[in-house]
């Protein structure tokens, strides 16, 4: 049985596909079934988002599908980025510029004031309608400096330090397991594996 992965972010596709690969599905991507439109993001909350694309390429693909929405919030500026995360410049910028933008609103936050969080909301579809939608989250802090390698698809990263491990949230400095333990998606992903294997019949 396949199941979409419905994102063109190679990282997010990656890491999703490993999340779920101890399932017994043929994990398929936008690409590989020929699918190239984009769903806009155009609501108001992670979950609305994620819905909104889980549904669309469910229907138009007429397979059980993975979507998410979510974003880096930081605290002193209210919880931005947040939706905008990746529009934050008020276009989709790519991960030099967000780095870069980063890096100057960061350097104006006092060092005691930089607490954040990385959220998401995954949702999974069926061709039908069903949705079934789980929220995931880890906490940390922002640097004024990325400190590891940026990671493709994931500029924030390299800046967001999880004080109760002291590391940062970045695959070379986290191990295999503290990857799932700390990865806000997994988290989420985590919760929805028993409706999936429900709902398919695994």
């Amino acid at each position: 049985m396949k199941l979409l992965i419905a994102t063109k972010n190679p990282g997010k596709l990656e890491e999703i596909s490993n999340f779920l690969k101890d399932l017994n599905l043929n994990i398929v991507s936008l690409s590989e079934i020929g699918i190239k439109k984009d769903v806009e993001e155009t609501e108001k909350t992670y979950k609305e988002n994620s819905q909104k694309k889980a549904i669309y390429y469910a229907k138009k693909s007429k397979l059980p599908t993975i979507a998410d929405d979510g974003g880096l919030e930081i605290k002193a500026l209210g919880g931005a980025p947040g939706l905008k995360s990746r529009r934050w410049l008020g276009y989709e910028g790519s991960d030099e510029e967000l780095i870069e933008h980063l890096k100057k609103v960061v350097s104006k936050i006092p060092p005691n004031k930089r607490q954040a969080a990385f959220r998401t909301v995954v949702s999974f579809a069926l061709p039908d309608g069903r949705i079934w939608s789980v929220p995931g989250r880890v906490d940390g802090i922002v640097t004024s400096e990325p400190k590891m390698k940026i990671l493709k698809g994931y500029p924030y990263r390299s800046f967001f330090y999880i004080p109760e491990i002291a590391k940062f949230y970045h695959e070379s400095d986290l191990t295999s397991a503290e990857q799932k333990l700390y990865n806000h998606r997994y988290k989420a992903l985590n919760k929805l594996k028993p409706i999936i294997k429900k709902e398919l019949g695994l």
